[in-house]
């Protein structure tokens, strides 16, 4: 099976931070977006305007022996953090530092469309399929419905 290519789901922007009890916040990772594509234990990241960073090929191998999935299309950001965990995207851009996936999304899984069901439901197969211990994938870390609590 080939995978479908496919747009990231756009997250919305507002203005000004708000609390709502149905919507779920992300922190901001200050990387750069890409889909992981996972098909026969290899993977490929394609960037949000479909280019292929290809300068990210020891990640995207990291993550093809990381992931136990058979095919799935992740949507995430490839970031670099300092020693601290913090994203630092200077340290990107210049490699000075080991890169990884934090994943915000599953959009295909097993030969199935996700993106049809709910994102909490999305969420809990993305966590199903993460190794617990990895320096190279986590899940993005999100608050329900507190989102004035994110602002800087």
């Amino acid at each position: 099976m080939t995978l479908p290519r496919v747009q990231p789901i756009a997250p919305t922007r507002r203005k000004e931070p708000f609390d709502h009890p149905d919507w779920l916040f992300d922190f901001k990772y200050d990387g750069f977006r890409a889909l992981s594509y996972l098909e026969h234990r290899s993977c490929r990241l394609i960037s949000r305007n479909g280019n292929d960073p290809s300068r990210f090929a020891g990640l995207s191998e990291q993550l093809a022996v990381g992931l136990d999935v058979n095919n799935a299309i992740l949507d995430g950001e490839v970031i670099a953090t300092d020693d601290s965990g913090r994203p630092q995207f200077y340290d990107l851009l210049r490699r000075t530092r080991g890169v990884a996936y934090v994943a915000f999304d599953i959009l295909w899984l097993d030969g199935t469309d996700q993106r049809t069901l709910p994102l909490s439901e999305r969420r809990a197969r993305l966590r199903s399929i993460l190794p617990t211990d990895s320096a190279s994938v986590t899940e993005a870390l999100s608050i329900i419905g507190r989102g004035c609590q994110l602002r800087i």
